[in-house]
């Protein structure tokens, strides 16, 4: 089991970012029949959905959102020592897109920066990351970006996808901190290899660089499958979390579930038996934005923050790969929450 627990990290700033571009499902769409585009919005649950235009890429948004947070924490650009990018839409092959982040920046020459290829359950693995650089030693300050424009890859012709994604970015600024009697961070983390075909962008990578199929440049998803997998691993990954930890359910101030489709996450929380209140959802106004859901819906979904403690989040990541994974992390009441709308051209 992919467990641990770490000490001695601060989230100090959450700032997620989308472009301005605002898609209705059900008075924009054009490729369905408005009685099938109505059956699918309700099932999925995506009224609108941001959508970057073609000048628009993950490391866009993530910038932007990096930039804000550098600003009202007030931290020079030099001070951050490493800079994780999570994203399985990057700009391009080579470089890497946090070295794009790193310029745009203007970071130091001193600060480690790599990508991390992961989607649905990036947001956890990149936090783990992150607190185990925090917690080893020399590194103070931590910068995760996290960016999808998942509606660059949607067949606007499958109905499976064409009216679920939508893109987004986020930075997350994390610190050294040594707090007496903080709570640990835990990590629970999974991958099942078998199910890679489920969610595929088949072409376009040197395992078939220039598909003679057109559609294979865009996502394919088994639904039936990636149903399965989600109800049968996450149920049993939050009750891992909770055990590993030694938390109680009712302890949890809130789960934040990637925002993957309204029926799967309202059937989960039947089945984990989460209240409504104890769940957010953002996914009706923004879409499925792949992993960088999850900071959207801690910055987005409504959460109510004591003044006098910090919030214990329960945060889950699951999908592409198959991977999945949980991180139980405190969220102190003086984090700087913010949200961003990126103007395009």
């Amino acid at each position: 089991m992919a467990f641990s627990q770490l000490h001695g990290c601060s989230i100090r700033a959450i700032c997620s970012s989308v472009p301005a571009r605002i898609f209705d499902n059900l008075t924009e769409t054009t490729e369905f029949d408005p009685t099938e585009v109505d059956k699918v919005v309700k099932m999925a649950g995506v009224r609108t959905r941001h959508v970057a235009s073609e000048g628009i890429c993950s490391s866009d948004l993530c910038i932007a959102a990096a930039k804000r947070v550098l600003s009202q924490l007030q931290w020079p650009a030099e001070s951050v020592d490493a800079l994780i990018f999570v994203t399985q839409s990057p700009d391009y092959f080579l470089p890497s897109t946090s070295s794009l982040a790193h310029r745009g920046l203007g970071m130091s020459d001193q600060c480690a920066a790599f990508d991390v290829g992961l989607g649905c359950s990036g947001y956890p693995y990149a936090l783990w990351l992150a607190s185990m650089m925090l917690s080893s030693g020399g590194l103070k300050r931590v910068l995760v970006l996290h960016g999808e424009t998942p509606t660059r890859f949607a067949d606007k012709s499958d109905r499976a996808v064409a009216l679920l994604f939508g893109d987004a970015g986020s930075a997350t600024a994390l610190e050294k901190t040594a707090i007496p009697g903080a709570m640990p961070w835990s990590f629970n983390l999974h991958t099942d290899g078998t199910g890679w075909r489920d969610l595929i962008v088949e072409g376009g990578g040197f395992r078939d660089r220039t598909p003679t199929d057109a559609s294979k440049l865009f996502v394919a998803m088994n639904g039936a499958n990636i149903f399965n997998f989600t109800i049968k691993r996450i149920p049993a990954l939050v009750e891992e979390a909770l055990t590993c930890s030694a938390t109680a359910p009712e302890a949890i101030d809130y789960f934040i579930l990637h925002q993957s489709n309204l029926f799967i996450m309202k059937h989960l929380a039947k089945k984990m038996k989460i209240s409504e209140s104890k769940l957010p959802v953002t996914i009706q106004r923004f879409g499925s934005t792949g992993g960088p859901s999850v900071p959207l819906t801690i910055t987005q979904g409504n959460l109510t923050r004591p003044a006098d403690r910090a919030l214990k989040l329960l945060l889950v990541g699951y999908g592409v790969g198959l991977s999945w994974g949980s991180a139980l992390i405190d969220l102190p009441p003086e984090a700087i929450l913010d949200h961003i709308v990126i103007d395009q051209a």
